[in-house]
Order: C-alpha cells, then sequence, then structure tokens
C-alpha cells in the first residue's frame, strides 16, 4: 500500500510545481501591462521621430536652409526624440536691423549649407536652419542670446556645450572656418564649394590690358620703369596692405565693423588681440602710411640743402605727423592687448 502511493505523491508533487500562488496573479497582470505600456512609448517615440526626421528632409529638399520660429524651434531643436544635428544661425537679416554683419555671414552659411546639400555624403544625420529675430523673438530670449549673428550646434543628444557655439569674433565666419567647426563637432565633413567668382580674373585682365597699353604708348620712351620713385611706391603700397593684416582678413573673413544690437554703437576695433575688423586694417594701413610719411620729411628735412626755414618747417610737420600717428597706433595695441604699459600721447 505504501509502495503504491508513492508514485502517486510524486506526481501530485510535479503537478503542484506547474502552479503559482494565487497572489502572484496581479504581479504578473502588472508586468505585462508595464511592458505593453513600455513597447508603446517606445513606438511612439520611433514614430515620432521618423515624422520630425521625414519632415526635415522635405524641407532640405526644398531649401539647403530652413527658416525657424519659437514653435518649431522647440519642436525640431528642443524637444525629443532626436537622432540628428541642427546647425542654427541666429541672425537679423530685417532691413530696419541694419546689420550688415549678419548679410555677410548669410552669404557665407548659403554657401556651405549648399556645399552639404548637393554632396555625395549628404544625410539625415545634419541639417542646417536659420532663426531670425524678428521671427523667433522668444528663441533670442530663452537663450538669453543679445548678439547677432551667432552660430550654434544642437547635438542629437543632450544639451549644447560651450564649444557647440562657434567663436565668429576670433575666427571668423567664412564657410571653410565654418565647416571645420562642424567636422570636429560632428565628424560631418563638408568640402566647400564655391561659386565661381570671376571679377579677379577679369580685374587682372584689365590691370594686364592697362599696363601693355602703357608700355605700347611708351615704347619708344621706357625710361619710366626705371624710375626709383615709382617702384619705392609700389613697394610700400604692398608693406602696408601687408603689415596691416589684409591677407588675415582675406582668409578668416572677418566682418567689417560690428554694432551693438542695444545702443547701436559701431565698433571698428576689435577689443582682443585674436582678431579684428576690415575696418580696423583700414585705420591701421593709413596710420602706417602717415609714420612714414612723417619719417620721410624727417629725412628730407635733414638730407635737402634748401633754405634753411623751410627745412625747419619740414622736419616739424614731419615730427607731429610720426607722434601723433605714432601715438594712436600705441593706443588701438593697448585697446587690444589689455595691460601694455607703455603709451605716447593719451588718446584713451
Amino acid at each position: 500500500m505504501g509502495a503504491r502511493g508513492a508514485p502517486s505523491r510524486r506526481r501530485q508533487a510535479g503537478r503542484r510545481l506547474w502552479y503559482l500562488p494565487t497572489g502572484s496573479f496581479p504581479f504578473l497582470l502588472l508586468l505585462l501591462l508595464l511592458c505593453i505600456q513600455l513597447g508603446g512609448g517606445q513606438k511612439k517615440k520611433e514614430n515620432l521621430l521618423a515624422e520630425k526626421v521625414e519632415q526635415l528632409m522635405e524641407w532640405s529638399s526644398r531649401r539647403s536652409i530652413f527658416r525657424m520660429n519659437g514653435d518649431k524651434f522647440r519642436k525640431f531643436i528642443k524637444a525629443p526624440p532626436r537622432n540628428y544635428s541642427m546647425i542654427v544661425m541666429f541672425t537679423a537679416l530685417q532691413p530696419q536691423r541694419q546689420c550688415s554683419v549678419c548679410r555677410q555671414a548669410n552669404e557665407e552659411y548659403q554657401i556651405l549649407a549648399n556645399s552639404w546639400r548637393y554632396s555625395s555624403a549628404f544625410c539625415n544625420k545634419l541639417f542646417f536652419s536659420m532663426v531670425d529675430y524678428d521671427e523667433g523673438t522668444d528663441v533670442f530670449q530663452q537663450l538669453n542670446m543679445n548678439s547677432a549673428p551667432t552660430f550654434m550646434h544642437f547635438p542629437p543628444k543632450g544639451r549644447p556645450k560651450r564649444a557647440d557655439t562657434f567663436d565668429l569674433q576670433r575666427i571668423g565666419f567664412a564657410a571653410e572656418q565654418l565647416a571645420k567647426w562642424i567636422a570636429d563637432r560632428t565628424d560631418v565633413h563638408i568640402r566647400v564649394f564655391r561659386p565661381p567668382n570671376y571679377s579677379g580674373t577679369i580685374a587682372l585682365a584689365l590691370l594686364v590690358s592697362l599696363v601693355g597699353g602703357l608700355l605700347y604708348l611708351r615704347r619708344n620712351n621706357l625710361e619710366f620703369i626705371y624710375n626709383k620713385t615709382g617702384w619705392a611706391m609700389v613697394s610700400l603700397c604692398i608693406v602696408f596692405a601687408m603689415t596691416s593684416g589684409q591677407m588675415w582678413n582675406h582668409i578668416r573673413g572677418p566682418p567689417y565693423a560690428h554694432k551693438n544690437p542695444h545702443n547701436g554703437q559701431v565698433s571698428y576695433i576689435h577689443g582682443s588681440s585674436q582678431a579684428q575688423f576690415v575696418a580696423e586694417s583700414h585705420i591701421i594701413l593709413v596710420l602706417n602710411a602717415a609714420i612714414t610719411m612723417g619719417m620721410v620729411l624727417l629725412n628730407e628735412a635733414a638730407t635737402s640743402k634748401g633754405d634753411v626755414g623751410k627745412r625747419r618747417i619740414i622736419c616739424l610737420v614731419g615730427l607731429g605727423l610720426v607722434v601723433f600717428f605714432f601715438s594712436f597706433l600705441l593706443s588701438i595695441f593697448r585697446s587690444k592687448y589689455h595691460g601694455y604699459p607703455y603709451s605716447d600721447l593719451d588718446f584713451e
């Protein structure tokens, strides 16, 4: 009897292993509902992300740079989910804003965006947009932004870091510099293609034609070619252009000047030693030319054999030019290199 009952008890124990306590059913039901909710939420996020990317690709197919107001900025840039990088130019292009720098920066930005749109590497991982102050004032206030133009990179995840704001004042806004900055922030390399510009070629052709015509007309008397004064003037012009920073302007493409959006004050001298404005180069060129003129007059007064009174006047004029304009040059240098101890006349 005991032997026959042992298998029966083992079968009952085996069957009891398949049953759970009655109190575990609510827990399983809650777990099942949670899994369904998580799966539905993930599916909803994927659908929302797909809709956003599809909309951005449609806008990019029409224009390489699409404009955004406050609502679009919050939906496509600030709000998750997002798996793409967004480059945004904050600007003020309306005529009443009188922001010439904004227009120049916009031209370079357009060149960069077109280069990306028509490149073989174009994909849905990088987009270019623009927020104008008159169309998205709330965006400027939200970001505590008080100057334009400004370029920012919004990464796919997280908030923008300090390096995600382009240092326009130090680097300039040339399309090549923007492309290099984007490559550092997104690992997306953009080869900049500029539209053909024939103005340089035309200017060179006109110069060659002018020189050739002049040589042809003076073919019987070419002594002016050996004129030392003429060659000295040409050399001085080249020196003035190079020492004033014209090559730096050509490479970096800085703005001509800067207008403060709050008080409207225009700055022609950059406050940093790492950058300059185009107007600043012109000012430095004029100052160097005036100092050189003063040195030439001093040399003329010392070496000429004319009237003593006339030589004295030339000497005083030359000395005045050197002292005044060199003092002005030193004051500009001090404003850029803070703490520079030396000065002549105080212009500050």
